[in-house]
This record gives C-alpha cells, structure tokens and sequence, in this order.
C-alpha cells in the first residue's frame, strides 16, 4: 500500500509539473524579464514624428496647398540627407571604402547631422558592430534574428544593453577631427539642419509653416524610414546569391528606395567596396556620386573588390545549392559526381588565384625595392605584370564558363525530378 501511495503521489506531482508547464506557454509574460525602460526623446522622434506628419501634412497640403517648388526642394534635402548617410556615414566612415578630401567630409557631417541618425562616431560604430555580429542577438544591434520591428526602428526606442555607447571599435575616427567637431556639437547642428534651414527656404519661398513641414517634417520621417528599410526589410526579403551566412538579402526595388544600399547580400560579405551595386544597370546613385566625386579629386583609394572574388563567391554559393538540391534525389547520384569533380577545377581554380595573388605582390614589393633600378628592370617588370594580369583574367574567364556549366548542369534537376 505505501508503494502505491508513493507512485499516486509521484504521479501526481508529475500533472502539476505538466499543467504549470502548459499554464506558462500561454502566459509567456509572466515569467519574461521586464522590457527595458523607454527612450522617450526617441519615442518622440520615431513615433510622435509620424503621426504628427500623418496628421499636419496632408491637413496643410488640403487647406493651402504645396507648391513645386516645395516639393522639389522635399526632393533635393531627401537626397541630400540620404547619400550623406549611405556616401558619408556608411560607406566612407563605417567601412573605409574610400578616402575623402576634407570639404567632401565636412558636407557629409552637416547633411548626415541633418538626416537626425545621431552622430557619426555613434552611427559607425553601431554599424562595425552589426557587421561583426550580424544576426547575434545578443551582440548584434539591430539583430534581424530579433523581428523585423525591432530591426526596422524598436531597437532604438528602448534602452536595450546592445545599445551601449562602446567607441572602442573606431579608434580610427576619433582621430578624424571633423568627426569629433560634429559629435560633439551634434545638436546644435541637427537642429540648425532640420529647422533653421526648412525655416530659411520657408521665408525664401514665402510660405514658412508649408516648407517647414514639407522639407522639414515630412522629408525626415521619409529619410528615416528609406534608412530603416536598410536594417530590416533588405534581412528578410529578396535572393542571397553571393552568400547563404546571414540574413542580408539583394533586393533591387529597395536599392531604388535606400540610394542603391538594396544590393545587402553583396555588401554583407564585400563590405569594404565602394558599390553595392557592381553592375552597370543596378540602381546605386551612391556608388555614382564616390565615383564623380573621385573624378574631380574629392574623392580618392576607391576599393573594388576583384572580379574573381565576386564570382568565386557566386559558384561557392550556388555549389552548396547544388549539393542539396541533388542529395534529395537519389537518381541525382551522377550529376553529384559531375558536380564534384567541377567543385574540384574550382578549388584548383581558386588556388591558382591565390598563387597569382602572392606572386603579385612580390613583385610589387621588389618593385618598389629596385625603385631606383635601371630601365631595362623596369621593363622587364611591366612584361612580367602584363603576363600575370593575362594568367588572372584566364583564371576569371575559367569561373565563368564553370558557372554556365554548374547552371547546365542544375537545369537537369528539375527534368530528373519529373521523371519516371
């Protein structure tokens, strides 16, 4: 009888672990942390902003009406603010993709203080610190992993511990002065920026409150969020062609949207390129501006990530596709072989590179110790640089006949699927 009354006991205990188990699923609240404390200078601007856009601007635009030239100048301060951020804040300061002139610097402080983003020494180092921890929740600050709310705008509204101000990854910018200036002056620049300037175009234009609210108001709700898109949306939504490690997605449509910082997947694993878009035809005003700006000398040391890279990344990606697309096949057992030994000239392929590489930069580092060499050395050395360029680009046209072959080859899956 006692070990009977042990085990109704022990099963009873056991039920009440169950239904406590089941009582805390649906209540998940009960047990979680409490959220951190609100930001309310932040609340203001990222939620009261809106809605007083949503309200005030169409209220105006019915009962007085915007002219075209106000809604030009909208235009030229969006773009102005935006590029500043994408041109200045990211691409030059948080990645050192090029070098600027001073005056380009200074441009890029006043119209990046005017975009109400915070500083650049903030922004950059937020920005270092999601690249090197990109979808890490715990160290990521705008960590896609967390949804796409607190990616897009929640992870400033509260005062969350990824936040904390740590300027340890941008030694580099401290020594910057122009970069300093503006940190430590930064409201009173975003607030001469935001309102004094909308305030002087007003009076220019003979209509204060409608430009105030046109290119003041209205243009920076529109900034902020075109900016946002960058963090949250361009994580979830479009292909992942160069690499499947993180979140970050090319996205063509939001590269129209964000100034030509749609193209993520590329910039997530080439981050030190001056582009986002490397094609021709791919919409990245951003990537146009540094190069007409490098055109008449503001701009300088344009990094380009070389083209066997790029597609090197391409057939990485599309060969782990590969592979998991033929191993759900059983019949895929031939093409799965065909596709290794192609994996195989790849790796070779890759490794010839890398020689190259290494062999390139011997010589450079002989060049510049026979500087002061004689002619015949100098020739001799432009010949030999001619043939190594001439080996790569042998190299580069290799990977992308491997690519037509690797597509080739994928296209049978579809028929072997469907088969019999």
């Amino acid at each position: 009888m006692a070990d009977k009354a042990k085990r109704t006991d022990r099963q009873s205990r056991r039920k009440q672990l169950s239904l406590a188990g089941h009582v805390s699923s649906w209540y998940p609240m009960s047990q979680a942390a409490p959220r951190p404390a609100l930001i309310p200078i932040n609340a203001v601007i990222f939620l009261g902003f809106p809605l007083a856009a949503l309200v005030l601007v169409p209220w105006w635009g019915f009962s007085h009406g915007f002219t075209a030239a106000q809604w030009a100048w909208a235009v030229v301060f969006l773009y102005l603010n935006g590029l500043a951020i994408t041109g200045g804040y990211h691409r030059l300061w948080s990645h050192k993709a090029y070098r600027a002139h001073w005056a380009l610097r200074l441009w890029f402080a006043l119209w990046g203080a005017g975009a109400l983003q915070n500083s650049i020494m903030v922004w950059a180092s937020d920005h270092r610190r999601h690249h090197r921890h990109v979808d890490d929740n715990a160290r990521d600050p705008y960590s896609a992993g967390r949804g796409l709310w607190f990616s897009h705008m929640g992870w400033m509204l509260r005062e969350y511990a990824t936040n904390a101000e740590d300027f340890s990854n941008i030694p580099d910018l401290e020594r910057d002065p122009i970069v300093t200036w503006q940190h430590r002056h930064y409201v009173a620049l975003t607030t001469a920026m935001n309102l004094g300037l909308p305030l002087l175009l007003g009076w220019f234009l003979g209509d204060i409150i409608g430009t105030v609210l046109l290119v003041g108001l209205a243009r920076l709700v529109a900034n902020h969020h075109v900016t946002f898109f960058i963090n949250s949306l361009a994580h979830f939504w479009g292909t992942r062609p160069y690499t499947e490690s993180n979140s970050a997605r090319d996205n063509g449509f939001l590269a129209f949207l964000t100034y030509g910082e749609g193209y993520h997947n590329f910039h997530h694993i080439f981050q030190n390129d001056y582009r986002n878009g490397i094609r021709w035809y791919q919409w990245d005003p951003t990537k146009w501006m540094i190069a007409l700006c490098a055109r008449v000398g503001l701009a300088s040391d344009l990094t380009r990530v070389p083209a066997f890279r790029i597609r090197r990344a391409l057939l990485d990606t599309q060969f782990e596709r590969a592979r998991r697309s033929l191993s759900r096949h059983r019949a895929g057992e031939p093409l799965l072989e065909k596709l290794e030994r192609e994996y195989q000239l790849f790796t070779e392929a890759v490794n010839q590179w890398k020689a190259l590489q290494a062999e390139r930069y011997e010589r450079r580092v002989h060049a510049i110790e026979d500087a002061i060499g004689e002619h015949r050395v100098a020739l001799q050395q432009k010949w030999e640089q001619a043939a190594l360029r001439t080996r790569l680009r042998e190299l580069e046209f290799s990977l992308k006949m491997q690519q037509k072959r690797l597509g080739l080859l994928m296209a049978q899956v579809p028929a072997m699927s469907t088969a019999p």
